[in-house]
């Protein structure tokens, strides 16, 4: 799509915000194209899982209205020293866009972010797909960069996860949790998920991109692409969310989280982890590359997820591990 037809798409997206039905023939006016050219921008924006009402008479509107990211009002909420943050209409993925801009001649500050309304490729843990609705979530990657190297990263999605954690609990008073390595629960059912990429060498400097997928107010659609209980965060604060706002929270409260672990590695971290755990005190499965049950008893200082099997305890490091409650 071009960028003229981007911007318009854009501008048609802020007509239909808020929520009230529009005549197709009155937004073609408006925006001096055909109907036609609408009914296309629409069948667009349904593609990438925006929920939009069609009605004979009365036109298009949208499920719910929406408060669409916004980049001005991002940065007059941000503190003055915060770095950068890019939002995009509809990209690949966050984390994939932030790569890229390493590759700049100027690479980005320490704390940047790049936002989108939408992905068309966004992933998961083991590249497996991320369902990135428009406007419906936060899709949220976070650059960082560790003069350590590699070797110093280890628990970073944990640290990610529990400052995700912390913020949640006081901003939107819900009993956020963690599961170990990355993922985020609300009341048994998953909310987000943490993606860290690495990229550098063991004994130099290292790259850090955590990506961040967060549910906001998930279309009905969502029953047909997720295969396990979701939670959002909408529903489960009872408040209505800008997500320009939590943007600017989650990128102060990483930067926060990221210079106390580079001072001071995982072991402040730990107590908060346990604390937020989901599995505490529980019979969990671990399968992957290592296979084992027992009784989780958190993490230990380096961030390594530690059971209980037999009177016998063992700890267990990330990678292609995937922990599950036992039966």
């Amino acid at each position: 799509m071009s960028k003229a037809s981007l911007q318009l798409q854009r501008q048609l997206l802020a007509v239909l915000a808020d929520g009230c039905f529009h005549s197709g023939q009155k937004l073609a006016e408006q925006f001096g194209v055909s109907r036609t050219a609408i009914a296309n921008y629409i069948q667009e924006l349904e593609q990438v899982g925006l929920d939009v009402y069609k009605v004979k008479g009365k036109g298009y509107g949208l499920a719910r209205p929406l408060l669409l990211l916004d980049a001005q009002r991002i940065k007059q909420l941000q503190p003055s020293v915060a770095a950068p943050v890019l939002v995009q209409h509809i990209t690949d993925s966050t984390n994939l866009q932030l790569m890229q801009m390493l590759h700049n001649t100027t690479p980005p500050l320490k704390g940047s972010v790049v936002v989108a309304e939408a992905q068309t490729a966004g992933r998961g843990r083991r590249g497996r797909p991320w369902y990135s609705p428009y406007g419906s979530n936060l899709y949220f990657s976070y650059y960082w960069r560790l003069e350590q190297g590699v070797q110093a990263a280890m628990g970073l999605s944990l640290v990610a996860g529990c400052a995700l954690c912390s913020l949640l609990r006081r901003e939107y008073q819900v009993t956020a949790q963690v599961k170990w390595p990355n993922d985020i629960y609300i009341d048994g059912r998953k909310i987000a998920g943490v993606l860290v990429e690495l990229a550098g060498q063991a004994d130099a400097a290292c790259n850090v991109i955590i990506g961040i997928g967060l549910n906001i107010a998930l279309p009905e659609t969502a029953l047909q692409y997720i295969d396990q209980p979701y939670a959002d965060l909408m529903h489960s604060s009872g408040k209505s969310v800008d997500r320009n706002e939590l943007i600017v929270q989650l990128q102060n409260e990483l930067t926060m989280a990221l210079n106390t672990f580079e001072l001071q590695g995982f072991k402040p971290f730990q107590q908060i982890f346990n604390q937020y755990d989901v599995f505490a005190k529980r019979l969990v499965n671990i399968s992957g590359t290592a296979a084992a049950s027992g009784i989780c008893l958190g993490v230990d200082e380096n961030g390594a997820i530690v059971l209980e099997h037999d009177g016998k305890v063992q700890a267990f490091y990330g990678g292609e591990l995937t922990l599950r409650a036992g039966a």
